[in-house]
């Protein structure tokens, strides 16, 4: 996870795959931006939604953890 100022952009994560990428918001768990292939985008969010506090709780802080891998 990478901060920037809190004016300058919502609170998200950059995933990739393969050459794909994706950007998604930590609050609504939608992709805003990039093309990830649809499978990948439904990994993401149910990703996000086991550890979507967390990553909140990470941008707030800006005190990072590592987060467990979806199951």
């Amino acid at each position: 996870m990478f901060f920037k100022p809190k004016e300058h952009e919502v609170a998200h994560i950059h995933a990739i795959y393969d050459e794909y990428v994706g950007i998604f918001d930590i609050h609504t768990y939608e992709m805003t931006m990039g093309d990830l292939p649809v499978q990948a985008q439904r990994l993401v969010k149910e990703w996000l939604q086991t550890n979507g506090p967390a990553l909140i709780e990470m941008w707030n802080t800006q005190i990072i953890k590592q987060l467990p891998p979806l199951k």
